[in-house]
Parts: structure tokens; C-alpha cells; sequence
């Protein structure tokens, strides 16, 4: 009965899991608007805060935001239905396509009713990099941190490693003042250490059994060399989607090719996973026109690599694909989190967070200018005028009103549907 009480914020849950694009930087965008300013089930504070966080940890940030936030209001039941109901429209999709490649053209997408998505999701990151400067920016220190993370961050923004060290770097920076903040007064949050015990037993079973199962050619050994393959992915990963699938092409798509790899599988029953480069590049360019994580292309990829195997098997490797991406992610923000949290009590921790805080505004800041890269805006053609009205037009929308996120979303479509027409 507890779970009746709770029944409007998963609503809000699933509203913002169908409506949520753009990755993890329109994602905090949109949870800024839906879960800070319309719901008001966390503050905008804490979002930051939960957001810088989740950037020190590798998994889909976005998605731990979230999660987040259901684990404060419901503790951990909350925390896992809230990330089970975000994660299910997104992986759903992205299995359904992977049966339904052959009828499928990636080009349809973003010339199509989503032709006017990514512009409003840069207007929602935007927003949220408003917003954040008000909060984290109040002094010179904190100036010179975002300026000098939105440079780094924009040249080197593919590189995964490139965020945890901004990060650490900025925490480092803001203890150099001899400025003491007040300790928090809190209380002390119990930390669950099956979390991290079952993460890496997991992480450990999977490395060995994976390895025997190749090694002895077990028959029907391709779901626990998948398995393997995408819970190592959101245990490594660092820095989102843009850097998840490049790994899973090397994993997918170029390594089967090494001559090394073939050595190693000649006479075997069973061979390597493998996904065509075409189908790979499809279900990449898919992925960034639905609804909700990033990380989700494993559901495709778990597809694809079973497919030749029937219906039953494509369906497993879906499954198999979407439960290995997100539990790592899951595991390691509900173990971390409450450790973070106590050590906030600390004055070394807490003064950490303002240039933790600071380097994530630069992160969205440089990600805005990054995401109009690719973007038509330049110009006087009729699309790069509509194309900046639409960043602007969200932004001002999200500043400056209450409009529901899901029906600017619902706008920026019926708008691409009109210049189809």
C-alpha cells in the first residue's frame, strides 16, 4: 500500500521516459523542469548535486540521476521501480527495431517528424546550464573552474577519461582556499555493502564464465559472452553514450575481424558475436531519435547479436542486453551514494563539491556549444532560422513558464510534421 502514495511521481517517471531526448545533457534538463520546478521532489540543489555525483561514477548518468532521485523519495524499492519504469519504453523500442531493421531507414528519422528533436534538446541543456550557473557560479575561483572545464570539455569531448579528471581536478582546486564552509549538519545514511559485493561477484563470474565457456566451446555459449560483454560496458564506461558506442564497435564490429580473434575461435561451434557495420551504425543513429537513455542500444545490440539464432534467442539477447547495461549502474550508485552523502559532513568534501559543482556547469556549457556543432544554425537558409528559434523558443518556454516538458516535445514534433508536409 506504501507504493499507492508514491503512484504520481512514477507517472511523472514514465511521462518523462517517453519524452526525454537528447542524452544525458537534455535529460538534466528535463528533470530540472519536471522533478526540481513542476514536482518539486527534489531541489535544484540537490539535482546538481546528484548530477555531480553521478559524473564521478561510470554507468549512464542520466539514469543514476534518476534513480537518485526515486531512492530519496521511496529508499531503494522506490529507487529500482523508478529506474525499471525509465529504462523499459527506451529498451523495449530499441528491441523492437532490432527485429524490424530490414523495414527500417535511419534517414527518416531525422529528416522526419524528429527533425527539429536535437535543437530542442540543445535549448533544454541550455536551461539547465542557466539554471546551474545561478546556483554553483558565486565567485572568481568558481568562474575560472566552469570557463576552463567548458574549454577542456568542448575539445576533448569524446575523450571517456576527460570528466573524472575535470572533476577530481575541480574538487582539488576549491580545497586550495584556506575559506573554511561549514561542516553539513546531517544524519548519517546506513551503507549497504551487499551492493558493492554483488557488483563486483557479478563483474568477476561473468569475466570467468564467459572465458571457460569459449575456451571449451560450450554449446549455446553466446548469451554469457553477451552477458559479459555489456554488464563490462556499464562498469567501465565513463562519460556516457558517446563513449559506449564506440566500445561496443570495437567489441562488435572490428574485433571479430583481428586476426588474433579468428585464431583463437577457429573449430569452434559457436562463433564470436558479431553485428554488421551497417546494421551497427542503424541502431546508432536510432537510438538518438527515441526517448530515454542512450545506454538502451544494448537492447538492440543484444538483438543483433542473437538474431541468427531465431525469434526466441533475439528476444533473450534484448533482454539480456538491457538487464546487463543498467544493473551495473544501479549497483554502484546505491552503494557510492550513500557513502558520498556521509562524507559531505566532512569541511574537505563539502568545499570539494563547490568545484565539483562548477565543473559540471562547464560540462554543460561546452556540451550546448558542442551539440550546435551539428546542428544547422548558421545561415539564412529557412532551417537554420527555424533551428535557432527552436533552441531559443525552449529555452524561453522553460525559463519563463510552467509548460509540461512532454508537450514541448509534443510541439518540436508536430513542428517537423509541418515541414514534411
Amino acid at each position: 500500500m506504501i507504493i499507492l502514495r508514491h503512484i504520481p511521481f512514477l507517472k511523472a517517471v514514465f511521462l518523462h521516459s517517453v519524452s526525454a531526448f537528447g542524452g544525458p545533457q537534455g535529460h538534466f534538463g528535463m528533470m530540472m523542469k519536471t522533478f526540481v520546478h513542476r514536482r518539486r521532489d527534489v531541489t535544484e540543489q540537490e539535482l546538481l548535486e546528484y548530477n555531480s555525483f553521478c559524473q564521478l561514477l561510470p554507468g549512464a548518468s542520466s539514469t543514476q540521476v534518476l534513480t537518485l532521485i526515486g531512492y530519496k523519495r521511496g529508499g531503494i524499492p522506490l529507487g529500482i521501480l523508478t529506474l525499471l519504469i525509465w529504462i523499459s519504453p527506451a529498451c523495449l523500442l530499441m528491441g523492437a527495431f532490432s527485429f524490424l531493421l530490414e523495414f527500417f531507414e535511419s534517414k527518416s528519422i531525422s529528416d522526419g517528424i524528429f527533425k527539429f528533436i536535437q535543437p530542442m534538446a540543445v535549448g533544454f541543456l541550455a536551461f539547465a546550464a542557466t539554471r546551474s550557473f545561478k546556483l554553483a557560479i558565486h565567485n572568481n575561483i568558481t568562474r575560472i573552474i566552469m570557463i576552463v572545464s567548458t574549454i577542456t570539455t568542448y575539445f576533448l569531448f569524446k575523450s571517456p577519461w576527460i570528466f573524472p579528471v575535470l572533476l577530481v581536478v575541480g574538487g582539488f582546486v576549491t580545497n586550495l582556499s584556506d575559506k573554511r564552509i561549514p561542516e553539513k549538519a546531517q544524519s548519517v545514511k546506513k551503507i549497504k555493502w551487499g551492493n558493492i559485493w554483488l557488483f563486483a561477484i557479478i563483474f568477476l563470474l561473468a569475466g570467468v564464465v564467459s572465458e571457460l565457456a569459449r575456451k571449451n566451446d560450450w554449446p549455446n555459449r553466446r548469451p554469457l559472452n553477451l552477458f559479459e560483454n555489456t554488464y563490462r560496458f556499464g562498469s567501465l564506461v565513463f562519460g556516457g553514450g558517446q563513449v559506449l558506442i564506440p566500445m561496443m564497435y570495437e567489441q562488435y564490429v572490428e574485433r571479430p575481424k583481428s586476426p588474433v580473434v579468428i585464431r583463437k575461435n577457429l573449430n569452434k561451434k559457436e562463433n564470436v558475436i558479431s553485428i554488421e557495420r551497417d546494421d551497427f551504425y542503424t541502431g546508432a543513429g536510432i537510438v538518438r531519435a527515441i526517448p530515454g537513455p542512450v545506454f538502451s542500444i544494448a537492447s538492440f545490440m543484444g538483438g543483433m547479436a542473437m538474431k541468427d539464432k531465431g525469434n526466441a534467442w533475439q528476444v533473450l539477447g534484448c533482454i539480456i542486453g538491457s538487464i546487463a547495461i543498467f544493473l551495473p549502474s544501479a549497483l554502484l550508485v546505491l552503494f557510492f551514494f550513500p557513502i558520498w552523502y556521509n562524507l559531505q559532513r566532512y569541511v574537505v568534501v563539502y568545499r570539494a563539491m563547490e568545484g565539483i559543482n562548477a565543473v559540471v556547469v562547464g560540462i554543460m556549457v561546452a556540451g550546448t556549444i558542442y551539440m550546435m556543432r551539428d546542428i544547422s544554425v548558421i545561415g539564412f537558409r529557412t532551417v537554420s532560422m527555424v533551428n535557432l528559434g527552436v533552441i531559443l523558443g525552449t529555452w524561453l518556454l522553460l525559463t519563463f513558464t510552467r509548460l509540461p516538458s512532454p508537450l514541448i516535445v509534443l510541439i518540436c514534433f508536430l513542428l517537423g510534421w509541418a515541414f514534411q508536409i
